[in-house]
């Protein structure tokens, strides 16, 4: 059945603009929805009333007020990877309690679904640079995190006691002899620490205060509890995180806020 202007479902949604139908698409509100509301009883006006969200208008809109599914079409691919890709963060660096370092490999795997929201945003309107910055910051965050992370919970959570050095162990990296300093802790494990004392072979037996975890995920960190953080890593994550929410929010507020000024100045130009 045809609306009263005349025109079928089809026929107004092959008139919007390409742009307007793609936006439309991306609310689940295509063709194949429209027809489907407009067989229900009245379901003719709403399919009218949800077209005319894209096409331009010849009153003046509020500011303030709700900019229908195109503005919300803008803003949600944005704030879905924003939620995705602090998310994988979250569960990249709660993964060091249990595999340490190797959690760099959980937050590969979470790249995949970052990557996935990435692309589903638009390019337009800064795109393409808040893509990259996201893209930028995560990899920092899961690089450095990852690394990091055993300083920070020690610092938060770590306890200081006596270790005494123990027989360091020996590791071969691009041909050079590596020596990985060891510590024993007071109920007798051996640890290896965080960061290595290049004279800890010449000073096995002696004591030393540490940090460590009481629970044994992480290792520990020769000095004191005080001496922990404020390290370059935490600074670069610290930036990296701000760029990875605020990269993703402005091109939101950007996308929100275009398409009302091009509805204004529409109908200030309708208007004259």
């Amino acid at each position: 059945m045809a609306p009263r202007d005349g025109r079928t479902v089809d026929e107004q949604f092959t008139q919007l603009p390409k742009s307007a139908q793609r936006a439309l698409e991306e609310v689940g509100m295509g063709l194949p929805e429209l027809r489907r509301i407009a067989a229900e009883d009245g379901g003719e006006r709403r399919v009218r009333h949800i077209i005319s969200e894209f096409v331009p208008s010849s009153g003046w809109r509020d500011f303030g007020g709700d900019d229908g599914p195109a503005a919300r079409a803008a803003v949600w691919p944005w704030m879905r990877l924003l939620l995705v890709s602090v998310a994988a963060v979250v569960v990249c660096l709660l993964s060091t309690y249990l595999i340490g370092r190797s959690a760099l490999f959980v937050g590969w795997a979470c790249a995949l679904p970052v990557a996935w929201a990435m692309f589903k945003t638009r390019l337009s309107r800064g795109g393409l640079a808040a893509r990259c910055l996201v893209g930028a910051a995560y990899m920092v965050l899961i690089w450095d995190g990852t690394y990091a992370a055993n300083e920070w919970y020690l610092h938060l959570r770590g306890q200081e006691t006596q270790v005494t050095y123990a027989e360091p162990s020996y590791t071969e990296s691009h041909g050079k002899r590596v020596t990985e300093c060891r510590v024993k802790l007071p109920d007798g494990s051996v640890r290896t620490v965080f960061k290595n004392d290049k004279w800890c072979a010449d000073l096995i037996g002696d004591e030393a205060t540490a940090v460590v975890d009481p629970a044994g995920h992480y290792q520990p960190v020769l000095g004191h509890k005080s001496d922990i953080g404020g390290t370059i890593d935490g600074y670069v994550c610290l930036g990296a995180g701000a760029v990875l929410v605020l990269a993703p929010v402005t091109a939101a507020v950007i996308g929100r806020v275009r398409p009302r000024r091009n509805r204004m100045g529409r109908a200030s130009g309708t208007a004259a």
